[in-house]
């Protein structure tokens, strides 16, 4: 399965050990989606619908009530990446 290329940031940065975090509104729906680095800093490319996407896909998922992390098969859909740091 392909994944788009903003999809392949994503889970990179979610690999790396960053994390989605979602706020509800007053009816328990999602209002809002921050993607966060491993690091604490906020990254921008992150919206509902693609959020939407990589949850379908089953590449993130929350355990606990907690932020929502990469899972296996999204460990397997993200292709490895040179590290720039």
């Amino acid at each position: 399965m392909d994944i788009s290329r903003i999809e392949q940031r994503i889970l990179h940065l979610l690999a790396q050990g960053g994390r989605i975090e979602i706020e509800k509104n007053d009816k328990k729906r999602i209002a809002s989606v921050k993607c966060l680095t491993r690091d604490g800093w906020h990254y921008p490319g992150v919206d509902l619908d693609l959020f939407r996407k990589l949850k379908r896909k089953k590449a993130v998922s929350s355990s606990g009530g907690g932020p929502y992390r990469i899972t296996r098969r999204g460990l397997e859909l993200v292709r490895s990446e040179l590290d720039n740091r």
